[in-house]
């Protein structure tokens, strides 16, 4: 399953690189066929893999074989941060998310982001949740603000 959700992860993120516009709007069920899956498999793919906190918006309408607009929300150090602001915690997923977005978005360099991610990683933070996850809040919060801030990359 993890197979045909990587393919039709990289069949949308295809046609985003193709879009003048960075959005795309496509039929649920014209992928289900194209890849021959349930729509359900298509919804799967469109709400784990691209949240807001990978930098895509993702909008839907109910009938008409479910039409689905899917747009690369443009990102700046502001965004990064404000999506920071409120963190009271946070699970290595989606921390890990945020780091990738703001790597595809040219504000951290490779290096940088991999530092962050392995030091936020659950094997690195021994300790018990909640309090792991409040942990990696202050961490992710403190690493991404310091790379930020540093010169432009």
């Amino acid at each position: 399953m993890a197979r045909l959700s990587d393919e039709i992860e990289a069949y949308l993120l295809q046609l985003l690189e193709s879009s003048p516009n960075r959005c795309v709007e496509i039929q649920r069920s014209e992928l289900a066929v194209r890849f021959d899956c349930v729509p359900s498999q298509i919804t799967y793919v469109l709400m784990t893999r691209f949240t807001s906190d990978r930098g895509y918006l993702v909008e839907g309408r109910r009938g008409g074989g479910g039409g689905i607009r899917l747009t690369r929300i443009k990102t700046d150090r502001q965004d990064i941060l404000e999506a920071l602001g409120g963190l009271e915690a946070v699970d290595q997923a989606r921390a890990q998310d945020i780091v990738q977005r703001a790597q595809e978005a040219g504000l951290v360099r490779e290096r940088e982001a991999n530092l962050i991610k392995n030091a936020l990683r659950r094997e690195v933070l021994q300790i018990d949740l909640p309090e792991r996850d409040r942990l990696r809040a202050r961490l992710l919060k403190a690493l991404m603000t310091a790379a930020l801030s540093a010169e432009e990359v």
